[in-house]
């Protein structure tokens, strides 16, 4: 029976991987609700756990790839590979309305700019502090700290070690978790309670998982005006990473 159900999970693996995303997906929102009683969203919670589990699944099995490695999971490489990631972005592009884009206004692009660069500045001091000192590796790094996207794309493009590239996701996962939680903390501190601080604090914290969980445990409303501006990250991250970055740190470090 076990075996048969076994080579059920393994036949349909794709399907397998949104079933089990799923059900971390309900359980990380009860805790979030139950527990937390909101001020923790589920998402980040649900980021916390899967990260617990690709550690634990990459020391069971002693592969590389997480609970991928696990023959009955292995429809999980596929899912959080880049295919699909890449669907999500242009998925995710559609949403945004230009009339409601325009209402930003000013406010809208200078978050924009800041959000993007100020992370990249981050990171790729961040990067040199641990020891890289290469143009590749500190950029892929800085970019991976606008999003965990922007990193392996920018990785990629420039040809990037795969431990780097990992760094680079690990980076902006960090902070898409950090705005998670600390978005309900200090929104009240801050003034995150209208749709045009909405939209400066999205294009600010750039990371939409970060900026959707974080107004979703804060104000429900705001949730569409904080994704509207920080969506644009992404699109910008991977454009000016590998090019106007890498050329601006190479003629720094050489």
């Amino acid at each position: 029976m076990l075996h048969m159900i076994e080579h059920v999970f393994v036949e349909q693996s794709l399907v397998t991987a949104f079933a089990a995303v799923g059900a971390l997906m309900l359980i990380s929102n009860f805790v979030g609700k139950r527990l937390t009683r909101g001020r923790v969203h589920g998402s980040a919670i649900a980021i916390v756990l899967g990260l617990v589990l690709a550690y634990v699944g990459g020391r069971v099995t002693g592969g590389q790839k997480g609970v991928a490695d696990i023959p009955a999971l292995a429809g999980i490489g596929l899912m959080g590979g880049a295919m699909l990631r890449d669907f999500a972005i242009v998925a995710t592009a559609f949403e945004v309305d230009v009339i409601e884009a325009r209402r930003a206004g000013i406010l809208g692009v200078v978050a924009l700019a800041l959000g993007t660069v100020l992370p990249f500045i981050v990171g790729a001091l961040t990067a040199m502090a641990f020891g890289y000192h290469d143009a590749v590796s500190i950029t892929t790094i800085g970019a991976g700290a606008v999003t965990y996207i922007v990193g392996p794309v920018t990785g990629a493009a420039l040809g990037a070690d795969s431990t780097v590239m990992a760094l680079s996701i690990a980076t902006g996962v960090t902070k898409a978790v950090m705005v998670m939680v600390g978005t309900p903390l200090v929104a009240r501190l801050i003034g995150l309670d209208n749709p045009r601080s909405a939209m400066a604090f999205g294009g600010l914290m750039g990371t939409v998982s970060g900026v959707a969980g974080g107004l979703a445990a804060t104000d429900p409303k705001l949730v569409p005006y904080g994704a509207l501006t920080a969506t644009f990250h992404t699109g910008i991250g991977c454009l000016v990473g590998p090019s106007l970055f890498f050329l601006i740190v190479r003629a720094l470090v050489g």
